[in-house]
């Protein structure tokens, strides 16, 4: 019983871990979202500032898979070109190097004496009403929850080795006995491990803790590692999964860089492993291969330790697991970054760009799904939205050639087209709509809140638009049907207004572009303007049926016509209220 308890507190001890890294990352985004996607932007005008921006954005938030994942976001909304990517996920996988130097401190120093004050300072600071103070907090506790499920693996680790210690060893050894088979067997456990956790930290801490208990040698330690480098490239290639062609490139040019990594330090393994074992040796150190034979020879034998030798031979074999995933990703990325334009032609020989217009009608920025916090997706939103009302600008261009087409045949190809935008509109909002309550539904600040309020009113009036352009379709069908057509003069008054609706598109979407936007007396005019010829037009209208300048069918579909264009102007306008913040929401 005492030993399922002991397993049991090594995997909560593990979730405690997983967990307290989340917190502490997502604490560090929400602080610093905005400035650290100003600085991912800005810092790529070169080779050298690409990495740099990687290193210290994961640095920063303690995870490369958040970095990445951010990285395939801006791809996909065309904020970073692919070669800027490729240059800033290499930097990703030299700042993710820190997360084993502060595990590996755990396991030496035992930090949970000072994480549970840090977690009660924490709580405070979260509590707090401010947002700055409350993220701050946020990171502290997650620090500290990290920590202290580090010390419970570790020590409850050290119990269940105690009561299976020769079984696990004989274990351990049977598998160790294939050589270089072992090694590519441990390479691919640290993948799969990598792969089901979602964490490259988490598996760190299961090699660490396999070695420290003297169960794996360092070059098995060295191959775990090494796994976890391709398996931590999945989670890019599951964000871009359903991402556009340049997203999915950049996931791909990730998984290329690591595994061409892996497979030069696999062929130059002994004198990689010589090297690291001399730096160790020239800091101070035991050799880590000699530690780990100690640590097995103490193991095996089942005498009592001496504990300051047994400290020496852990921080010996754990620093110098550090020290390979450090100079492993440093020595990679200073190779391979003189071959980008070589990987950047890789991937997009490896992914081509789909035909047709299948790519045009697809969400193009939020596909990868939401990011770790509110304040963030909520960009990738913004440029949705831009999409989406660029997509409404395309199909207002079909309602032109609807409304001026006089050849039944032809018109019914352009009715087509009015109908799949329509359904591309109802998709694309349902889409967007689907992504915005996914982010509702984490802590979001009032602003994020009203934002999302006013993205949902957006969307609405972007799909209306997509209404609106089938209800022409329709007005002009039944028109043919009962064989009535507009003639010159009728045509050039719908044209009129269909250029000041035209206007009221171009408006609506520089609207939409403008971050800083205050006021909206460009929008109001145009839809002034839209609503001043419809008035026209109208009295225009009751003249010509008095006067018989055309038939009077004829002029109940024109009049048809001019009032669902005038709609499209109310739509117009309301988007640009809802940015903001004039429109009135229905409670």
């Amino acid at each position: 019983m005492t030993t399922i308890l002991n397993v049991l507190s090594v995997l909560g001890g593990l979730a405690m871990f997983l967990y307290g890294m989340a917190l502490m990352s997502e604490g560090l985004q929400k602080s610093a979202g905005d400035r650290l996607r100003a600085f991912m932007a800005k810092m790529t005008s070169n080779s050298f500032k690409r990495v740099l921006t990687g290193t210290v954005v994961t640095a920063l938030v303690q995870s490369s898979s958040a970095t990445t994942i951010m990285v395939v976001s801006f791809v996909n909304a065309g904020l970073l070109t692919l070669g800027n990517a490729i240059g800033v996920i290499m930097g990703a996988n030299i700042g993710t190097t820190l997360t084993a130097w502060i595990t590996s401190l755990g396991f030496s120093v035992n930090i949970a004496l000072f994480a549970v004050p840090m977690m009660a300072f924490g709580f405070v600071m979260h509590s707090s009403k401010k947002s700055s103070v409350k993220n701050i907090g946020q990171f502290m506790m997650g620090f500290a929850i990290m920590y202290v499920g580090l010390t419970f693996m570790k020590d409850c680790s050290n119990e269940v080795l105690g009561n299976y210690q020769a079984g696990m060893m004989n274990f351990f050894g049977s598998i160790n006995g294939f050589g270089f088979g072992s090694v590519l067997l441990f390479l691919i456990a640290g993948a799969v491990l990598t792969i089901v956790l979602q964490a490259s930290s988490a598996t760190m801490a299961i090699t660490m803790l396999l070695a420290a208990s003297g169960l794996i040698d360092f070059k098995l330690a060295v191959a775990m590692v090494l796994g976890e480098n391709i398996g931590t490239t999945i989670t890019a290639n599951i964000a871009a999964s359903v991402a556009n062609t340049s997203a999915k490139r950049a996931a791909r040019a990730h998984t290329i860089f690591n595994i061409i990594g892996v497979i030069w330090v696999l062929c130059l393994l002994k004198p990689i492993v010589s090297l690291i074992c001399h730096i160790m040796v020239s800091l101070g150190f035991y050799d880590p291969v000699e530690a780990s034979s100690q640590l097995a020879a103490i193991a095996n034998s089942g005498m009592a330790p001496d504990p300051a030798e047994m400290e020496i031979y852990k921080n010996s074999l754990l620093y110098g697991i550090a020290m390979l995933h450090t100079l492993f990703n440093v020595t990679n990325t200073f190779v391979l970054i003189w071959f980008v334009p070589l990987i950047e032609k890789a991937v997009v020989w490896l992914v081509k760009e789909p035909k047709g217009e299948t790519e045009v009608f697809r969400l193009k920025f939020i596909s990868g799904g939401p990011l770790n916090t509110a304040e963030l997706s909520l960009r990738e939103a913004q440029q949705e939205l831009i999409h989406f009302a660029e997509i409404c600008r395309n199909g207002f261009g079909y309602i032109r050639q609807a409304i001026n087409e006089q050849d039944p045949d032809k018109f019914d190809q352009i009715n087509e087209k009015l109908i799949k935008y329509e359904e591309i509109s109802d998709r694309i909002e349902y889409e967007i709509a689907t992504y915005l309550n996914e982010v509702g539904k984490n802590e979001i600040s009032e602003d994020a809140a009203d934002t999302i309020r006013s993205m949902y009113k957006i969307i609405g009036e972007l799909e209306s638009l997509g209404d609106s352009g089938e209800a022409i379709g329709r007005i002009l069908k039944r028109k043919n049907v009962h064989g009535k057509t507009f003639d010159k003069p009728l045509l050039d008054r719908l044209n009129k207004i269909m250029d000041l609706v035209q206007k009221g598109y171009d408006v609506m979407i520089e609207n939409l572009k403008n971050p800083d936007l205050k006021e909206i007396s460009n929008a109001e005019n145009a839809e002034y303007n839209i609503n001043e010829c419809r008035n026209h037009l109208r009295e225009e209208h009751i003249v010509n049926i008095e006067s018989n300048s055309y038939n009077y069918l004829t002029g109940v579909y024109f009049m048809d016509v001019i009032a669902e264009l005038e709609k499209i102007g109310d739509f117009l306008i309301n988007i640009s209220q809802a940015l903001v913040g004039k429109f009135e929401y229905e409670k």
